[in-house]
């Protein structure tokens, strides 16, 4: 780090040292990690989880329960985002950070935990539920809290470069729950997994959670939140409603382009190995080895476009991510359907690259919108919503596109269409890349002296 150039946080306090840097990124990323590694298993194992949780009958029922179930984890999301961004807000990001990852744990092991259908009857799918609602409401608190984090350290024309090491953690997560439910499908057989199997990575989360509880609870509070928190020092926090009436703009549209990257990444994450197992029917080993990759691919490309999105600003990153996945959705989507493992390799491969793209944007552009004083609490609510109506949906609303229109393309044509709202609002956003974090007040966004 170059101490001459604004590389202090935000511009505004002294510089953080790169040992410092690599030590927060490391420990925000590795919760994270945690965090998304804990909430990918519901939807890798969707198939067992039918099968244990709901009755017997026809499996696209029993896939729309199960994804309906996962939506509702979704639909807690924007009352995490508000409680713990309120939280985050008012006593610092470090203490809601440790506490997230904490929640997460505990209600994936509870999962692996819970008894079967045929133990107990509709007890069943109701515990599953309010343990995944509770992930929900972890959820909800950790990715607009970490990139935060991250960021109020970062150098002023580097924030993309470290923050996108968020993302990369996110998808390296999902590929590692990928990788450990290929492995054991491949090592246990169907039978075993949809017996017992499945309940393994649930139970993985106890010691993972414990470790990033430990390295989370010996970080420091964010020089940033340490001065606006001395500058509001005798003064009211700003409460919610204040925090809505203020920055409801800005909230508005980027949650509008977060609208694309939370159907992109669920679509691309999640739903696609459904779709290869049930629609094109390949073997359930081959297409979670197929996700690992894919995966694993996404998250070596996030730092990279980290860094290019520093260097070409946040609006032509938004606009690119918008033109790749409204134009590459159809293509992979007929791709994958080639029913090889090199067609669904490819397939999900042209997909990761408009999705990493749109995730690396977003995660900076939580943090480059919103004041410090309500930073939290907007990027939490905003990013989560828009999750909840767009993510969490996107396997539910994928399956039922195909079941009622008997048309295999149908998700990749919604996802062209959100692709085209996505770049309205990356238009309408301003452009905030190389802004002082703290250099604005809390006044709508948007105005004439404000856009790019």
């Amino acid at each position: 780090m170059n101490p001459a150039d604004p590389s202090t946080p935000g511009g505004q306090t002294a510089p953080v040292t790169q040992s410092v840097l690599r030590k927060v990124t490391g420990a925000a990323a590795a919760g994270t990690v945690v965090e998304w590694f804990d909430f990918a298993v519901y939807g890798f194992l969707a198939t067992q989880l039918a099968h244990a949780f709901f009755p017997a009958g026809d499996n696209v029922v029993g896939l729309l329960q199960t994804f309906a179930v996962f939506a509702v984890a979704f639909a807690l999301r924007p009352i995490g985002g508000a409680v713990f961004g309120v939280l985050g807000d008012r006593i610092g990001r470090k203490r809601v950070l440790a506490l997230t990852v904490l929640l997460m744990s505990g209600a994936t092991m509870a999962i692996g935990l819970l008894p079967t259908f045929g133990a107990v009857g509709v007890l069943a799918p109701l515990l599953l539920t309010l343990a995944r609602s509770v992930q929900g409401l972890s959820a909800g608190g950790e990715y607009a809290g970490a990139v935060a984090y991250v960021i109020e350290h970062a150098p002023a024309r580097e924030r993309s470069r470290y923050s996108s090491w968020m993302p990369a953690a996110t998808f390296g997560s999902f590929s590692g729950a990928a990788l450990l439910c290929w492995g054991l499908t491949a090592g246990l057989g169907a039978a075993a997994m949809n017996a017992w199997g499945w309940r393994i990575p649930f139970l993985v989360a106890a010691p993972l959670g414990i470790v990033a509880f430990y390295i989370r609870r010996r970080l420091d509070e964010s020089p940033v939140f340490q001065a606006a928190l001395e500058a509001q020092r005798g003064k009211e926090h700003a409460p919610l409603r204040r925090t809505f009436a203020l920055q409801w703009r800005p909230m508005l549209i980027l949650g509008g382009y977060i609208a694309l990257t939370a159907l992109s990444f669920y679509t691309f994450s999640t739903y696609m190995t459904t779709f290869l197992r049930e629609v094109v029917k390949m073997p359930a080993d081959l297409v979670l080895f197929s996700n690992v990759i894919a995966l694993g691919f996404a998250a070596a490309l996030a730092p990279v476009l980290g860094r290019v999105c520093d260097r070409i600003g946040r609006k032509p990153t938004m606009a690119a991510s918008s033109l790749l996945l409204g134009g590459l959705a159809i293509p992979a989507y007929l791709l994958a359907s080639g029913g090889t493992f090199g067609a669904a390799l490819g397939g999900q491969a042209l997909l990761a690259v408009g999705a990493v793209t749109a995730n690396v944007v977003t995660a900076v552009l939580l943090s480059e919108v919103f004041p410090t004083e309500v930073r939290y609490t907007a990027s939490a609510i905003t990013y989560n919503v828009s999750y909840a109506v767009f993510g969490g949906t996107a396997p539910f609303v994928a399956t039922w596109l195909i079941a009622t229109t008997g048309n295999p393309m149908a998700p990749a044509i919604y996802l062209t269409l959100i692709a085209a709202g996505a770049l309205i609002a990356a238009w309408l956003l301003p452009e905030t890349a190389h802004r002082p974090l703290d250099g604005r007040t809390t006044a709508p966004h948007g105005s004439a002296s404000q856009r790019a």
